[in-house]
């Protein structure tokens, strides 16, 4: 592990915030109902994990581009879920915006929203051969995707 300010982990960051920061302006009709029964212990992993990805993410060099070996395809693969999840979200923007809508699944991706920012931030403490991004993904993982399979049951119910 590297330290060192790290240009991916940069763009990963804005990849994930600015969809989110639109979304804060454009919440799905209810959701404020379902915030409050959220389990509290899968809000304190998801805000424990939130934090300690941020900044793993940008104070470790090894996520930067080096030379391009087969290594590099999983940076590649990493890239891609977080492709997907761009399209996810311009999907859920033209939507009609319901819970329904926010918790969907997205080409056969259960809780697109939840689980595509995971499983590329994970994919990139691979590449990055970082154990402290991929144990901050899992803590994050357990909280984030944990919330958004309640609320998407709650919504079934």
């Amino acid at each position: 592990m590297n330290f060192g300010f790290s240009y991916m982990g940069l763009l990963y960051l804005l990849m994930l915030f600015v969809p989110n920061i639109l979304w804060a302006k454009h919440k799905p009709v209810d959701y404020d109902k379902y915030v409050v029964q959220e389990n509290r212990i899968l809000a304190v992993f998801e805000r424990i994990g939130e934090a300690l990805v941020c900044t793993v993410a940008l104070i470790f060099s090894d996520f930067n581009i080096g030379s391009i070996r087969p290594w590099s395809l999983v940076l590649t693969a990493s890239f891609a879920l977080l492709i997907l999840y761009e399209i996810y979200w311009i999907r859920y923007f033209r939507s009609e915006k319901r819970m329904q809508d926010f918790y969907s699944s997205l080409w056969g991706i259960p809780l697109a929203g939840a689980t595509l920012p995971v499983a590329a931030f994970f994919l990139l403490g691979i590449y990055g051969r970082n154990p402290l991004l991929i144990m901050a993904v899992v803590i994050l993982g357990i909280g984030h995707i944990g919330i958004h399979a309640g609320h998407a049951r709650e919504i079934r119910q």
